[in-house]
């Protein structure tokens, strides 16, 4: 049973990953089509600002849930 939550965290991870490459590269594509430069650039900064943000929430979301499970005396060791 310990080996449950690992596949769960991998596979969600890979799927947000996925879903993330894909609706940049689509922004991108959409940005190319039009053959603006202007526009291709703003859609690769707004693709990196997404990234930045997700992987920011992911990392305050990791740390107050481990901050929560300390509090509440779990065991949390790997």
């Amino acid at each position: 049973m310990e080996w449950i939550p690992a596949v769960f965290i991998v596979f969600k991870v890979l799927v947000l990953g996925i879903g993330m490459f894909v609706a940049v590269k689509w922004h991108y594509d959409q940005g190319k089509k039009h053959k603006g430069a202007a526009k291709q650039r703003a859609v690769l900064r707004a693709g990196g600002v997404a990234v930045v943000v997700f992987v920011l929430l992911l990392a305050g979301l990791l740390f107050l849930t481990f901050s929560l499970g300390r509090m509440l005396g779990l065991d949390l060791n790997f």
